[in-house]
């Protein structure tokens, strides 16, 4: 399953008043690491809009196993599962950089819809991409 690590440093605006980065800011870095995992694969969110597509989430988990505060440097690693038919789930796995504990794991799930609204299959250059396996990129 083709998977992509991305790499973010916790900018204060992240944090709460605790000094830990604030749990709904896990969902933005999954986002980060979905972008970044498609243009890995050679097609931007953009791209995909400008074919007519549109990926909207329908569902989003996080567990949250410790917490990440300002300043530390993250892990996001991001796989696409090819299990899934209708539509495009993401996997997540956030460590700290420094000692590599797990700090969240979580999934999306996204609808796929046509630019005007309508429910269909990822498209076939969609299905192609999520299909490839990590040796396809060498």
């Amino acid at each position: 399953m083709p998977t992509h690590a991305t790499h973010y440093r916790v900018i204060y605006g992240d944090t709460d008043q605790m000094g830990v980065v604030y749990y709904a800011n896990y969902l933005r870095f999954f986002e980060m690491g979905r972008a970044a995992m498609f243009r890995y694969l050679g097609v931007s969110y953009r791209e995909i809009e400008t074919r007519g597509y549109v990926l909207p989430v329908s569902e989003a988990f996080c567990k949250y196993h410790a917490s990440a505060r300002y300043d530390d440097v993250i892990l996001i690693e991001t796989a696409l599962d090819p299990g899934i038919l209708s539509g495009v789930k993401f996997n997540y796995t956030i460590q700290r950089e420094a000692d590599g504990v797990s700090l969240a794991t979580g999934h999306t799930r996204h609808a796929c819809m046509t630019t005007e609204g309508r429910v269909v299959r990822p498209p076939q250059f969609l299905r192609n991409l999520i299909a490839r396996k990590d040796g396809d990129f060498k």
